[in-house]
């Protein structure tokens, strides 16, 4: 596994390629942040974006989703996958909001996981990009970056990914480092067809030489 130091020369590197990196749901508010990314589970950011713009003009507030009827608000995101269940914890979680909340959306990773729907990768990121909260949300990019790079081990679950990056990562940069991760994983190591061959990480990369060699391998 890689060390703390060699952690933060390879972030170090990935923060060169996407100095930008950051949240690509769009939303102007907690409460259209903490849907959005609802809506973003197992499916892409840029699905998302082009079903909120029509959602958010419709609905604005927790109580407007209190107050449509389930079929109407699937309806509305049903080019969205798992839709249904999605449309119902959405309503839920309005509910949860107004009741325990007075409609406004939580800043604690722990108060945002008492909503329905929202685990601690939705928790993570609304804590972090909303309210500026120190914190690394493990979607399936980083993961499978932390993974490949040999930052965790293989066997890792979601939590213990998350935890050592915490620990090999300045709290300072958590929710930077969280963002980069991501633009490096969606773009560059993607899940299929990660682009080894250029990578200015290759030298530090355990899965990536193992890439390379069997291609050289194949090739030979």
């Amino acid at each position: 596994m890689l060390t703390k130091t060699e952690v933060n020369e390879a972030l170090h590197i990935i923060e060169g390629m996407y100095p930008e990196a950051e949240c690509e749901l769009i939303h102007s508010n907690p409460f259209e942040l903490l849907i959005a990314v609802v809506l973003s589970a197992q499916c892409t950011d840029s699905l998302v974006n082009k079903v909120t713009p029509n959602l958010f003009t419709k609905y604005h507030a927790p109580r407007d989703f209190v107050a449509v009827e389930q079929e109407e608000l699937e309806h509305d995101i049903r080019s969205i996958g798992l839709y249904r269940n999605k449309a119902k914890n959405i309503k839920k979680l309005s509910e949860s909001l107004i009741e325990q909340f007075d409609g406004e959306v939580p800043q604690t990773r722990e108060e945002l996981m008492s909503l329905a729907g929202v685990g601690r990768k939705t928790a993570n990121v609304v804590a972090s990009v909303a309210f500026g909260t120190p914190a690394i949300a493990v979607d399936t990019h980083v993961e499978r970056v932390s993974k490949r790079l040999g930052i965790c081990r293989w066997k890792d679950n979601v939590r213990e990914v998350e935890e050592t990056l915490m620990k090999k990562v300045p709290k300072e940069k958590w929710a930077d480092t969280h963002h980069r991760l991501i633009f490096f994983g969606r773009y560059h190591c993607k899940a299929k067809d990660p682009q080894c061959s250029i990578c200015p990480l290759l030298d530090m990369c355990r899965e990536g030489k193992k890439r390379m060699r069997k291609q050289e391998v194949k090739h030979g």
